[in-house]
């Protein structure tokens, strides 16, 4: 039962993002589970890099072997994720059934200073980890309405994260301002596309240590990730298994009835935190 349950073998999967980081892990695991993924970022030598790891991971005993394709785009344009969903179209004949919204950026400054780049910082920020989710997924629709409806629904999954819901104590305010408008963007899809049997659902990761979390960590100094490692109930920061299981589940059989979810990935950073008694 539990095969049947969570297979993902043949399925046709993009991941932004997809050339480090978490949305490596993710583009990473799919295949190795049989499915075929598109990948891609901005950085043409990382795509072809995270292509060719993939394909060194794939063992001669793999009974499930999908396709790596991997290209550039920018998804921080509405030309991008046209220009994005075309190439994906011509790549899969059409047919996607999993859309994996994970590109995003950071910018951090302190909330008092002025240095000529609050304004671009702010609207890179939103246009990749927002407009971006919101204009590539409306681009995908007809590619993920194509499959079996309610049975076998597409899948839109996109990446949030616990600083959207607890600020952090970096001076990341685009970037908690975004992914908190990725988890309310993601339940406002989830009602739009249910017709079109389509779900929409938000992965929020905690502390994954990715590009992006180690320059949370030369902000703070090795003593903030050493404090973020320590304050996380499970005691350990996630990995790559930790994503993919979750990404699998939603875009298996497993979670075909699951839409308009928020799906804390956190070691219980937010659901399972406790107030200490020396605050009270």
């Amino acid at each position: 039962m539990s095969s049947h349950l969570f297979n993902v073998a043949g399925k046709n999967i993009l991941i932004t993002g997809g050339s480090r980081g978490i949305g490596l892990m993710i583009a990473n695991s799919f295949f190795q589970a049989g499915a075929n993924i598109f990948l891609t970022s901005r950085d043409a030598n990382a795509c072809k890099s995270a292509g060719e790891f993939i394909l060194g991971q794939r063992g001669s005993e793999r009974d499930l072997v999908g396709d790596v394709h991997y290209g550039v785009s920018n998804v921080g344009t509405r030309d991008g994720c046209t220009a994005l969903a075309k190439e994906v179209s011509r790549v899969f004949n059409g047919r996607l059934h999993v859309l994996v919204n994970n590109a995003g950026t950071s910018w951090g400054e302190d909330i008092f200073r002025e240095s000529g780049r609050s304004n671009w910082g702010f609207d890179k920020v939103l246009d990749v980890n927002v407009k971006g989710v919101f204009y590539l997924t409306r681009e995908c629709v007809d590619m993920l309405s194509a499959g079996e409806g309610t049975e076998d629904p597409g899948r839109v999954i996109n990446v949030g994260s616990v600083a959207g819901m607890i600020p952090q104590e970096a001076p990341t305010h685009a970037y908690d301002v975004s992914k908190a408008a990725v988890h309310h963007l993601t339940k406002k899809m989830a009602a739009d596309l249910a017709p079109k049997g389509i779900t929409v659902n938000c992965l929020a990761p905690g502390f994954i240590p990715s590009r992006m979390s180690d320059g949370l960590a030369k902000w703070g100094g090795e003593a903030l990730a050493e404090k973020l490692a320590k304050e996380i109930p499970l005691r350990r920061m996630g990995n790559a298994d930790d994503m993919a299981g979750a990404c699998i589940y939603l875009s298996s059989k497993a979670g075909s009835w699951v839409t308009g979810s928020v799906i804390q990935v956190d070691g219980g950073t937010v659901g399972a935190m406790q107030i200490p008694l020396s605050s009270l």
